[in-house]
């Protein structure tokens, strides 16, 4: 367990690797509007600069998983990696979105629903917080996040290395991440609201525990107290 000493520390690995996977979205930025660019000068390289965009996304996604792992194994838990992990998450994956989708490789209505759920489970997530309890981890929003680091570098190369077809198998696979990102939030939401709900129902009992004690007092006043 960490302590609060070193709670506010920064320096530390799993925080490099966040912020490593952070300078790397850049990299696939500036690679995937080279290939929407009119420059003429780039359009030999259009094939690298998708696998560059492509194998840039994987480096980012290895670092994801190993800053957490770390974290975890040596209970290193800061503010500023709580801060930045999860919006490092979100920068990568949202922009990856809306390039992917700029490059006509996925429908604009298929970013909305992933764009839009990652909102809303933030939003859930920090209500939760707020009230003192986690939103617990459904398998279904495992298996999303793993069809999307699988899909999305798929659809940045665009190409059917050693015969595997990576834009048809990109697009089932980031199609199932949408259904898979709606169901999620689905329950999610459900988990929330029922906890939510069982919240609300102790502080109503509370109150009229509270209140049949203050009747009490004023019918039945203490020795030496008049009424």
């Amino acid at each position: 367990m960490t302590s609060n000493n070193n709670e506010w520390d920064i320096d530390n690995l799993p925080n490099r690797l966040t912020i490593f996977r952070v300078l790397l979205i850049p990299i696939i930025v500036t690679s995937i509007l080279l290939i929407l660019s009119d420059f003429k000068t780039f359009e030999p390289y259009h094939y690298h600069l998708g696998y560059l965009a492509a194998w840039t996304f994987v480096a980012a996604s290895i670092t994801d998983f190993f800053d957490g792992y770390i974290a975890r194994k040596r209970g290193i838990v800061t503010v500023f990696g709580s801060f930045l992990d999860p919006i490092a998450d979100k920068f990568l994956v949202v922009s990856s979105l809306i390039l992917l989708q700029a490059l006509g490789r996925i429908p604009a209505l298929l970013v909305i629903i992933l764009v839009l759920r990652e909102i809303y489970i933030t939003a859930l997530r920090l209500l939760a917080m707020e009230k003192g309890f986690k939103v617990p981890v459904d398998n279904s929003g495992k298996w999303k996040t793993a069809l999307q680091m699988v899909s999305i570098p798929m659809l940045f190369a665009f190409d059917h290395p050693f015969g595997i077809p990576f834009p048809a198998l990109g697009t089932a696979f980031i199609y199932i991440a949408a259904l898979l990102s709606l169901y999620s939030a689905c329950f999610y939401s459900f988990n929330t609201m029922k906890k939510l709900k069982s919240a609300r129902n102790e502080a109503k009992a509370q109150r009229i525990k509270e209140k049949s004690k203050g009747e009490q007092a004023e019918a039945f006043p203490a020795p030496g107290e008049t009424k």
